[in-house]
């Protein structure tokens, strides 16, 4: 266990045992939340949100029903067949038509949560082609993400029926509300003994009214109705949103295989980029220094050389020879300092006593203050070291340069396998968290150098978070697994 605190003009080695307790106050609610929860339910109605999700559900039914129905009677259909010993082929022909009706409906439900609700879910991988016809018709059946439709179309189907009597909060708030108007404008319409109906959208609570006045009684019910109606809508899209992200959505073992093709094209890319900079760096730079020192023993070597021919030896110039030899000197330094650079770049050599040592020394080399704490009783592998190493220096060197911070907390902690560990496998978390107090509105993508760290983290299955809204403060989690 290595837990350090210091700062910038504090020695990297200054450590002290954490033994102290943490005291977290009972958080109270906002002055002004109730008022705030009450304008969210007030304003429900409407947000364009509230209006998406019930076109949602509105659209969603006829396509919805339409296709549960059609597929259940081929689904049926195929079923039977198959299970006779006449239309065997037939049958196993209508179920190849069942899935592939079920993936294009699919795809018609993710175009149109895409388009309305802004949830963007990744279609399924193709079918196996399959050799022959037996071998495609073989793979058509064994299609996983088609059948994984097949359900979604027949779940759809209640669920649908759902969403249409969500939107009738919507239809008989909206009539009850303008129960005067049409009163004023139409007079009684036809009830059951006469007057204006007021309805509900349970079977059973509705009323007539016979006067202008009475009217009046349907408008609190109409507004409760269309308050109420933004919260029903949500409820069903939120279980269709469920159901389209495990249903329509790739498998886990593809999206899982999709993740590993993912990451290990960003691995390879970043050993080709390393290995250009490196290439780059020893050409314009170690290289053009030992070419220099190659040629300036040449002409000290010339200078030093017995004569050809017989000829006689020219006078010696010792100061000539002395500015090449210091010439020569000082390029064979800079060379070495270039490939020392070089080498640190590819792996700090402040990591070989471990990532605590290493995150205490970048602590001190600091301009802002840096409160550091270290827990990691087992050290990762070097590979984990490095990456964590670099996403500190790097997320340090973005505080430094954009946030304007005055105050910068790094906490490298090791959690052990379920106390909340995250990352892929059963060893539990490197947890690397940087808070800093400066101006905030970090956010990936945003030329501050975290897509480059997300894209790190993720070649070894790890994961990056940023916390930073306008005004402050910044925390950015890296967790990162044990091994590599």
């Amino acid at each position: 266990m290595h837990d350090s605190r210091s700062t910038a003009h504090d020695s990297p080695r200054s450590t002290r045992p954490s033994m102290r307790p943490s005291h977290r106050p009972t958080p109270r609610p906002a002055p002004g939340a109730p008022l705030a929860r009450a304008t969210t339910v007030l304003r429900a109605p409407l947000t364009r949100r509230a209006w998406a999700e019930a076109a949602y559900c509105l659209l969603a039914f006829p396509l919805g029903l339409m296709g549960g129905v059609v597929l259940l009677v081929f689904l049926a259909l195929g079923t039977g067949l198959t299970v006779s010993l006449v239309g065997a082929v037939i049958g196993v022909l209508v179920l190849v038509g069942c899935l592939w009706l079920a993936r294009g409906l699919g795809g018609l439900h993710r175009r149109l949560a895409s388009g309305l609700l802004g949830e963007r879910v990744p279609g399924p991988v193709p079918p196996r082609p399959g050799s022959g016809v037996f071998g495609r018709v073989d793979a058509r059946l064994r299609d996983g993400a088609g059948w994984r439709a097949v359900w979604y179309a027949l779940v759809k189907l209640p669920v649908s029926a759902l969403g249409m009597y969500a939107v009738l909060f919507w239809v008989t708030g909206l009539i009850n509300l303008t129960a005067p108007l049409r009163w004023g404008v139409f007079g009684q319409q036809a009830a059951p003994g006469g007057g204006m109906p007021v309805v509900t959208p349970v079977p059973v609570g509705g009323f007539d009214v016979h006067t202008f006045a009475g009217t009046f009684v349907a408008v609190p019910l109409g507004l409760a109705l269309l308050l109420l109606a933004p919260w029903t809508t949500r409820l069903v899209v939120e279980a269709d949103r469920r159901l389209l992200r495990s249903l329509l959505g790739p498998s886990r073992l593809a999206a899982r295989v999709r993740d590993l093709e993912e990451t290990r094209a960003l691995a390879v890319d970043d050993s080709v980029a390393l290995l250009r900079r490196v290439e780059r760096d020893l050409h314009d730079g170690a290289q053009v220094r030992l070419v220099a020192v190659a040629m300036s023993l040449d002409m000290i070597k010339e200078r030093l050389g017995e004569p050809d021919g017989g000829a006689a030896r020219p006078p010696l110039d010792l100061d000539r020879v002395r500015q090449l030899v210091d010439g020569a000197h000082r390029n064979a330094t800079e060379a070495l300092t270039e490939l020392r650079d070089l080498a640190r770049g590819i792996h700090p050599p402040v990591l070989d006593d471990g990532l605590p040592d290493a995150l205490a020394t970048l602590a001190a080399r600091s301009t802002v203050p840096v409160e550091l704490t270290t827990d990691i009783p087992r050290r990762p592998t070097p590979a984990i070291e490095t990456i964590a190493y670099f996403c500190a220096a790097e997320l340090l060197t973005n505080v430094i340069k954009h946030s304007g911070a005055s105050q910068v907390v790094i906490t490298a902690t090791q959690i052990p396998a379920g106390d909340g560990a995250d990352a892929v496998g059963s060893g539990g978390v490197l947890r690397l968290c940087v808070s800093d107090d400066g101006r905030g509105g970090a956010a990936v993508g945003a030329g501050s150098g975290l897509t480059g760290l997300t894209q790190r983290v993720r070649t070894v299955d790890g994961s990056l978070r940023v916390d930073s809204p306008e005004g402050g403060p910044t925390t950015v989690v890296v967790e990162l697994p044990p091994h590599a």
